[in-house]
């Protein structure tokens, strides 16, 4: 499997950071209460989640436990058995 908290990061720097590669960005720390995203990018994380390792997101994992640190991304993706879907640009 590729490296998804590799991914997940470059895609959080990518979209929401603009780049910022020099952000301290730990793998547990939040991603809603650094402010780095919102309910809108939550949306748009789970989307990225689902195009890129092939997986659904259901309701009821949309849960901060889920997706609120890299750490629970990368987690939660392993979980699901993401696959590395179609690519999405970040390997």
């Amino acid at each position: 499997m590729p490296d998804v908290s590799a991914i997940i990061r470059g895609f959080i720097l990518d979209n929401f950071l603009f780049g910022q590669a020099d952000y301290l960005l730990g793998a547990g720390d939040s991603l809603l209460e650094h402010g780095i995203i919102d309910s809108t990018g939550v949306l748009e994380l789970v989307a990225f989640l689902e195009r890129r390792f092939g997986l659904s997101v259901a309701d009821q994992d949309l849960v901060p436990e889920n997706l609120d640190s890299i750490r629970g991304l990368t987690d939660f993706v392993r979980r699901k058995g993401g696959c590395g879907g179609e690519g999405g640009g970040h390997a």
